[in-house]
């Protein structure tokens, strides 16, 4: 059982991001099914990755050990095919470019999904899909050219895999938009609207946004007024959140989600008397205080974070450790020593 000063039991509902976060690729992130099975909290799991089914979702969710159901899932296809039926009428044409699975969705909001120009579509979807081609972008860009509205899932230019990060849905959106020189509408995080398909799911008052990605799940959680956790098993990284603008700066930072089960005191970014950080240029200067106590490693890059976030000017991309016990925490937590 969860204790009562951890991060979870503030929170009744657990709004979770799923590739690298939850797992990557067909693996389970360390820590991720032991913690979640400790929640009390709603889980529902937000996905900006447009390639699957949430029956899909769910079943791989429930192979690790995590319960879930498909009201638990919140997709980015969704999101475009309701944005879609927002602006076109019943029947009018889709042009997807991504899986079935979008297509599937585009279909459910009373559209019609179609894979060519000459069908004569009014509208592209467009989401991931590891088998997105040339002839594919080729159809889209026609069909933008003359005239369809163009939403797309998702602007995440990385995907994380088991074999580290590879193209997503936003490289083969920035392809296109070359092409056409239009813009698109986006339906997926972090626009607001899968936040708030998420929190119809149930009557949440106090919900907490979980990611690894600071521009869609962190930027997400702070368009939406909702306190966040990055977690760095995917993208972002400790040197992202020091630099990171106003719009993607998260609450709390941890490794991982077995921080859930941990005090929110211990994880929120801000000020710790364990660290003495001074600016010179883009060098931060750290030193120990008396009072060190660095629990996770990561103690020492919430300081910075909060100290860089306070002093407008400063954008640290190199740090010096004063004396030993900095230097050595600065290189656990990954960061360029200059």
């Amino acid at each position: 059982m969860v204790g009562q000063d951890t991060l979870a039991d503030e929170h009744d509902a657990l709004l979770l991001d799923l590739d690298g976060t939850v797992y990557c690729g067909k693996q389970p992130i360390v820590g991720a099914t032991q913690a979640l099975a400790q929640m009390s909290a709603r889980t529902i799991f937000l996905t900006n990755n447009a390639s699957r089914r949430p029956a899909e979702l769910t079943l791989q969710l429930q192979s690790m050990g995590i319960d879930a159901s498909t009201h638990d899932i919140v997709t980015s296809a969704q999101s475009a095919a309701r944005l879609l039926a927002s602006q076109l009428a019943p029947n009018d044409r889709v042009l997807v470019v991504g899986t079935n699975a979008l297509a599937e969705e585009i279909a459910k909001v009373g559209l019609q999904p179609v894979r060519n120009c000459t069908e004569a579509p009014v509208a592209v979807a467009q989401g991931h899909s590891p088998t997105t081609g040339w002839q594919n972008l080729a159809e889209a860009a026609l069909a933008i050219r003359a005239g369809a509205i163009w939403v797309v899932s998702n602007l995440d230019t990385t995907f994380p895999s088991e074999r580290g990060l590879v193209p997503g849905n936003g490289s083969m959106v920035a392809a296109l938009r070359a092409t056409v020189d239009a813009q698109p509408q986006l339906a997926g995080k972090p626009t607001v609207a899968m936040i708030d398909a998420a929190k119809s799911r149930g009557a949440f008052h106090t919900p907490l946004v979980i990611g690894d990605r600071l521009d869609t799940d962190i930027a997400g959680a702070n368009a939406a007024g909702l306190p966040s956790l990055l977690v760095l098993t995917g993208v972002s990284t400790p040197l992202d959140v020091l630099v990171a603008p106003p719009a993607e700066r998260p609450t709390y930072l941890a490794h991982n989600l077995q921080a859930l089960t941990r005090p929110s005191a211990l994880l929120r970014v801000g000020h710790d008397p364990s660290w003495q950080i001074e600016f010179e240029d883009d060098i931060a200067m750290v030193s120990t205080t008396d009072r060190c106590l660095d629990v996770d490693g990561l103690s020492i890059v919430r300081a910075l974070a909060a100290a860089a976030w306070q002093d407008h000017n400063a954008s640290p991309r190199r740090f010096r450790g004063q004396d030993v016990t900095a230097g050595s925490a600065l290189r656990r937590a990954g960061l360029p020593l200059g």
